[in-house]
């Protein structure tokens, strides 16, 4: 019989401006992991002021992912989100 090993999945929540960001970045360096946002903001391009998204610097420092990914004219879901992030799950 195989081992099968199972990676963890670390979630971060709390209210806004909270150093939420600052803690994933803090974590993902120390265990090597990456973020994916979960904020509903944060998917729209050019939505950076009033978001609380991350700097281009910090995204340098760990990989970002579902960050500026769809145009505020752009219909988004839950539902949308969900495939996509499920789909960077498993490719992480």
């Amino acid at each position: 019989m195989s081992k099968t090993t199972k990676n963890k999945l670390l979630v971060i929540i709390g209210p806004t401006a909270s150093g939420k960001s600052n803690l994933a970045i803090k974590l993902a360096k120390k265990y090597h992991g990456e973020i994916i946002s979960a904020d509903s903001r944060q998917v729209y391009k050019n939505l950076d002021i009033g978001s609380g998204k991350v700097t281009k610097k910090e995204q340098k420092m760990v990989k970002h992912h579902l960050l500026d990914i769809v145009s505020p004219k752009t219909q988004f879901n839950v539902a949308s989100y969900q495939k996509l992030a499920t789909k960077t799950i498993k490719s992480i």
